[in-house]
């Protein structure tokens, strides 16, 4: 029995060495399997975490990209918007006295602008007068002839009263002259050289269309109203008829308007 279990031990201590022997290489095989496992799965996660941040990059960058376009077409929408909206149309005026220019209010009164710029294409106010002029008020023209005396011209039909654009009768303002009837506007005009609040549209009162302003030259608009004037005979339309009668308010000395031609637009 010693000799069988003294010729077993040593078998038996090989074997469960051999045993321990196999279990520490699988355990170590394991566990280097793990550590690869892991270090691989790592470093996928690692690509794919880098993957996702670049493509992160990319849309950011894109979406930037889309946002500074879309702000440089909105600022250029909004610049060119600015430029229409500023590029009314002018008209020089040359008068005996002086060179007057005068911007013209189209998107306020364009019914009154278009009728006036009529009348500048066909040269109407060529060798016209102001033919009434008042100093602590306005100065008027566009409806007389240079002649002796002074003869009323032939106009195009009356126009509607723009008054109601909410532009002032203030100094240095362009506005339409007419009869009583509100809507009997046709070629003549004043240019105010005070405020003059009381030509302004209010309750019961439909006042009076002012359609541009004076830009440069207003110095030459107060040589104007400070010309002398007086009573004087002139040839005035009634009926379709021209008819001698005396108006007030006449410069003595004839102010010309030689000449109103458009300029380029003013910005």
């Amino acid at each position: 029995m010693s000799d069988l279990k003294d010729g077993n031990g040593p078998a038996l201590r090989n074997e469960s060495l051999g045993r321990t022997v196999s279990m520490n290489l699988i355990s170590a095989g394991v566990k280097f399997g793990l550590t690869y496992s892991l270090f691989h799965n790592n470093s996928t996660f690692i690509h794919l975490a880098g993957d996702l941040c670049h493509m992160h990059k990319r849309v950011f960058l894109l979406f930037a990209l889309i946002v500074l376009v879309a702000a440089g077409v909105l600022a250029q929408t909004k610049t060119e918007t600015k430029k229409e909206k500023t590029m009314n149309p002018a008209v020089i005026m040359k008068t005996s006295l002086g060179t007057i220019k005068i911007e013209l209010f189209q998107d306020s009164a364009p019914i009154t602008v278009k009728n006036f710029l009529s009348y500048v294409d066909d040269k109407f106010y060529d060798s016209t007068v102001f033919h009434r002029v008042i100093k602590t008020f306005m100065i008027q023209g566009g409806g007389f002839q240079a002649s002796n005396p002074i003869k009323q011209k032939t106009t195009k039909a009356a126009i509607v009263n723009e008054s109601a654009n909410g532009l002032k009768n203030d100094r240095g303002t362009i506005a339409m002259a007419r009869t009583s009837d509100p809507n009997s506007a046709t070629s003549q005009f004043f240019i105010n050289v005070v405020d003059n609040k009381i030509l302004n549209r209010r309750e019961g009162d439909a006042g009076y269309a002012v359609f541009g302003k004076v830009i440069e030259g207003m110095d030459v608009v107060d040589k104007i109203r400070d010309v002398q004037t007086g009573k004087s005979g002139v040839i005035a339309n009634a009926g379709g008829q021209g008819q001698q009668t005396t108006f007030s308010d006449v410069p003595q000395t004839a102010v010309v308007v030689e000449s109103v031609r458009q300029a380029p637009a003013h910005k």
